[in-house]
């Protein structure tokens, strides 16, 4: 259980999938101007990441590896079935959130359906095979990774809010601000990595 813990903590703030990998900033840089847009794609982060993780993980153990199911490597279609797993359950969020909350699918516009093509939650699911994880461990690393999206657009879309109330220099405004406050929070998050959540057992 604690191995799993460390898996999320890491996930979510010392290796976080925007700030320290910049990892969707399509959508990371365009939703985050207003914090109930950015709540609502960084919720629908958590869930796509949450689901397709462990859901990718058990398509390469028992579909594509070589003791799978077919009795032959087919690791070469990975890109592709990961996109695809992504793709449907995208799909589903899409489908809850229009019928949940019409208004924010209004706001989100066209940035939920490009969730299928954030490049935050493939490198995750790739990540997840890089690191040799478990199922136990693809779960909480999918839901830590999710999570530490969520924060980052929170967090951004916060200070952005507060931005529009101060005085910036002309040049500056919109994505030229944006841009330097990710770098400045990306920093903060690089300092945490030299932190070993294993070290506080």
């Amino acid at each position: 259980m604690g191995d799993l813990i460390n898996i999320f903590i890491k996930s979510a703030f010392i290796e976080n999938l925007a700030l320290s990998y910049f990892l969707g900033m399509c959508s990371f840089l365009a939703v985050s101007k207003s914090v109930k847009t950015a709540i609502g794609l960084g919720i629908a982060v958590i869930f796509v990441n949450g689901l397709t993780i462990p859901m990718n993980w058990l398509i390469d153990h028992y579909l594509l590896g070589e003791g799978g199911l077919f009795g032959m490597d087919l690791t070469f279609l990975r890109f592709i079935i990961f996109i695809s797993t992504i793709a449907a359950l995208v799909q589903l969020v899409e489908m809850i959130v229009e019928k949940v909350s019409p208004s924010l699918y209004n706001s989100l516009g066209i940035f939920l359906p490009l969730i299928t093509v954030n490049c935050a939650i493939l490198g995750a699911s790739l990540f997840m095979i890089a690191k040799e994880y478990n199922f136990s461990q693809s779960v909480s690393f999918g839901l830590g990774g999710g999570v530490g999206w969520a924060l980052a657009i929170i967090a951004i879309a916060a200070i952005r809010e507060k931005m529009q109330y101060s005085h910036v220099p002309a040049p500056l405004r919109g994505l030229g601000m944006a841009f330097l406050l990710t770098g400045l929070m990306g920093m903060a998050f690089m300092g945490l990595m030299g932190i070993d959540p294993a070290a506080f057992k």
